[in-house]
């Protein structure tokens, strides 16, 4: 069973559900974007690193490059005395977590040149603070570097990303080309819009690829069977009064 809204479905904005629907999502669109640019291009999954302390604040980004592990190589052997060196006084830390957003990025057929990045925001990159900070950063490094960049907003929650006489809309979609980075394409959509077909550029000689956002929110709410689990709470944030009306009117009967 599709999703019964004609655009985004407001009801898959709940944290306990935008997980992982933004992972599946990304999937259905990867698999949309390769059958059109390979093998010419390629495209992958890739994710960036967020660390969260117990407050959920978030605290940054990082790419991992190396991890620190205890190994039993690393153990004293046993009946060996190791002398413990006492601190004068303990702190209690906030107790942190990686939370892991992916994205997709397309390459050259070799996999050296980084061609296009395509990011489904998530509530850490939009809420105000250090992970709305490092998420610009990671914009502003990615045009700096003659990059394409797709930026699609399906959440309501948050301020949105900046853009230059943004219209009022719900969602968005922001395609920046590589070579006229000055003017970028802007799909607003309201709560009640289809939502669009929308252009992947590739390198300036190349023909964009292009991506049917409905189709992949249909194939991952189907294949996620969210039917039957979606519309146990309540849309968060919350509708107006009049669009609750119009949504709860089509929700399906197995809700």
């Amino acid at each position: 069973m599709p999703s019964p809204f004609p655009g985004m479905n407001p009801w898959l904005e709940h944290p306990l559900v935008w997980h992982g629907f933004h992972h599946l999502y990304l999937s259905r669109l990867c698999r949309q974007i390769a059958s059109q640019i390979s093998p010419r291009y390629v495209v992958d999954v890739d994710d960036n690193v967020y660390i969260n302390n117990e407050d959920e604040e978030r605290v940054g980004w990082f790419r991992p490059d190396l991890g620190v592990r205890r190994t039993d190589e690393q153990r004293p052997a046993c009946g060996t005395a190791v002398a413990q060196i006492e601190a004068p006084v303990y702190l209690e830390l906030p107790r942190e977590n990686e939370e892991r957003l992916p994205y997709l990025r397309i390459t050259d057929a070799d996999g050296q040149y980084l061609v296009t990045v395509v990011e489904l925001l998530s509530p850490t990159n939009k809420r105000p603070g250090d992970n709305r900070t490092s998420y610009l950063n990671k914009r502003r490094t990615i045009l700096a570097a003659d990059v394409n960049l797709v930026e699609i907003d399906f959440l309501r929650a948050h301020p949105p990303m900046p853009t230059s006489a943004r219209p009022p809309c719900a969602y968005s979609v922001l395609v920046v080309r590589a070579e006229r980075q000055s003017r970028a394409g802007f799909w607003p959509i309201g709560l009640r819009d289809p939502l669009p077909i929308i252009p992947i550029p590739l390198k300036s000689e190349d023909v964009p690829a292009r991506v049917d956002l409905r189709a992949a929110l249909d194939e991952a709410y189907e294949d996620a069977a969210y039917q039957y689990r979606l519309y146990k709470r309540d849309p968060e944030p919350p509708l107006s009064p009049e669009d609750d009306v119009w949504a709860r009117g089509l929700l399906p009967t197995t809700s």
